[in-house]
């Protein structure tokens, strides 16, 4: 790993969350971990070890998909590749400057769990499961009653924050609510000291674009990888 980068523990993000301030969602090896069942479908090698990825077979089900993030291992019979995303991971070191938003954001509780998850899977299926609320801080926007905007926290590493589950009803999009959470709870996380960072499909141009417009530079090109259990 090389010192000189401070953002070097994100090129295994997963890994350093599961091994540090997010270990309470963690099961497996000391080689190799994953989120907890229903919590999020993230897997990790330990840098060095990525060998490991065998004996975390015992810790998944058969037909279950889960995502590695970074360098694919050698796959172990058993478990099988369905495809690469192409991410772009980028980072926000300065203050998201925005004009006041004329609409009232929500921190949202435990008892928001069902909104919360029918929304982002609406929207952004596959990636957020019943339990993800539980890794950080969730924000959203209310309209008669209804959640239709949201962003959270996922993978928290010492002194960084992935920022996560952007979602905006689609009878609601056009009104900047996205840009409103993104700064709320980026400028909270760096006020407290933390730094944010996201992943983003590379093809997805118009919310890089988005990013980069509120002060998120790109640090790198990063694979996630979906894979399933046979």
């Amino acid at each position: 790993m090389h010192n000189s980068d401070p953002f070097s523990k994100l090129d295994n993000p997963a890994w350093w969350a599961l091994t540090g301030v997010q270990q309470q969602f963690a099961t497996g090896t000391p080689h190799v971990k994953r989120y907890q069942r229903g919590i999020l479908p993230f897997a990790a090698c330990e840098p060095g070890h990525t060998e490991s990825i065998s004996s975390l077979q015992q810790w998944l089900q058969p037909g279950e998909v889960f995502y590695l993030i970074g360098e694919l291992p050698p796959l172990p019979t058993g478990i099988s590749l369905i495809k690469e995303l192409p991410c772009v991971q980028m980072v926000l070191q300065n203050k998201i400057e925005l004009p006041p938003a004329a609409i009232s954001i929500t921190k949202l509780e435990a008892s928001h769990s069902s909104p919360l998850f029918n929304l982002i899977n609406k929207v952004q299926p596959g990636y957020y499961e019943k339990e993800t609320w539980q890794l950080g801080n969730y924000f959203g926007i209310w309209q008669q009653d209804e959640l239709v905007a949201c962003a959270g926290e996922r993978m928290r590493l010492e002194g960084l924050t992935e920022i996560s589950a952007i979602c905006t009803d689609p009878a609601y999009t056009g009104r900047k609510y996205a840009q409103y959470l993104i700064a709320h709870l980026c400028n909270t996380n760096l006020e407290a000291g933390i730094i944010p960072f996201l992943h983003v499909l590379q093809t997805n141009e118009r919310a890089i674009r988005l990013y980069e417009y509120l002060g998120f530079k790109q640090r790198r090109l990063i694979p996630f990888w979906q894979l399933m259990v046979s």
